[in-house]
């Protein structure tokens, strides 16, 4: 049975809810209509003590603004579109340049993940599925076309969080959504991730600008920092600021061109050997941004009264490539008129028992 209970209000008086979806396992998701936010994913370390694995604000007014997307469904397009415009058929749509060099960034201001949508609960013999839907009109964002989008969390038996996204637009528009939760795999009030044993697969990166802005080129990660092919500390290399991406970056914040033909399939793990604990990450989307949040020098006001510090976490954003609209040798983000929008992206947590 899904758990719903009344969160508090938001200036307009609409009612903002927390959900939980629980497990026989006794993992939990808590949700909430406002921006259909992952709040807290509980889940059981090697000794099976419970610990809540995201980063989050301690209240509902934190999320009015939710400055750095705590466990946001993050859209119309996620990441970043250069000069904040783009053209489909041969109609030029301007954006909020939100960010330096006048680039936009996760469609901000006005995203999705500061709006209240509507809910739907559910449970079948997989799980107990919560889906959130909304519509967002023509113009919105300043993107083309009405899209009609739902993201359904579903909890299963066996610890993992499916994420799908449905969607369907009446103008060719871009259509390009994920999650952009923070995880702490030794629970969220576990300081540094530095420890944690990242894989990726992907044998390529989308080589960016000191703006996060691709150049278009495929960058070989082989005898870089950037090389996770095999399993490898975050904190191993992500101070090698002879790098220029990781100088750009002041750590990890880039796309990696993952190996699975945009086919449902596992593209990355992270480990830490602490809890005993690795996520696994399906999905079958072209991209994944590994971020670090690398603001080392502000910190954030938590959940339980924790103190966030840089590099506390870490973001799996599975996407398509940042600025793909202008790279014809990108996978498009472009959904046509009338098409379905569908993907799905999977964490799923596995426990080492001791």
């Amino acid at each position: 049975m899904i758990k719903k209970e009344l969160w508090g209000h938001t200036s307009k008086e609409e009612c903002a809810y927390r959900y939980t979806l629980t497990n026989s396992n006794g993992t939990k998701a808590i949700l909430t209509n406002l921006g259909a936010v992952l709040l807290s994913f509980i889940t059981p370390d090697k000794n099976g003590v419970m610990a809540d694995i995201v980063l989050g604000y301690p209240s509902l007014e934190d999320y009015f603004e939710n400055a750095v997307a705590f466990g946001a469904t993050i859209g119309r397009n996620a990441n970043r579109i250069a000069n904040a415009s783009f053209s489909i058929n041969n109609v030029t749509y301007p954006l909020c340049a939100n960010e330096k060099n006048r680039n936009n960034l996760h469609s901000n201001p006005d995203g999705y993940h500061k709006r209240l949508w509507e809910v739907e609960t559910t449970s079948d013999e997989l799980g107990e599925h919560i889906r959130f839907f909304i519509e967002s009109p023509d113009g919105d964002q300043g993107y083309p076309g009405h899209f009609s989008i739902s993201v359904t969390y579903t909890l299963t038996e066996d610890n993992s969080l499916i994420i799908d996204y449905e969607g369907i637009s009446d103008k060719d528009t871009i259509a390009n959504l994920t999650n952009h939760s923070y995880f702490n795999l030794s629970g969220h009030d576990g300081g540094s991730v530095l420890d944690h044993i990242v894989w990726i697969d992907a044998d390529t990166f989308t080589i960016a600008d000191e703006y996060s802005i691709p150049t278009g080129e495929l960058v070989n990660v082989t005898n870089t920092p950037m090389d996770f092919t095999t399993p490898t500390t975050i904190g191993a290399r992500i101070d090698c600021t002879d790098y220029e991406p990781i100088a750009f970056g002041n750590g990890y914040d880039h796309n990696w061109a993952l190996n699975n033909n945009q086919e449902l399939q596992l593209v990355a793990t992270a480990t830490d050997k602490r809890s005993g604990r690795t996520l696994e990450v399906y999905t079958d989307l072209p991209g994944m941004q590994f971020y670090t949040p690398n603001f080392s020098k502000n910190s954030i006001h938590g959940k339980d009264g924790v103190i966030y510090n840089g590099r506390d976490g870490f973001c799996f954003e599975t996407q398509y490539f940042p600025d793909a609209i202008h790279h014809e040798n990108f996978p498009s983000p472009i959904l046509k008129a009338g098409e379905p929008y569908r993907t799905t992206t999977i964490y799923r947590i596995v426990t080492e028992k001791e």
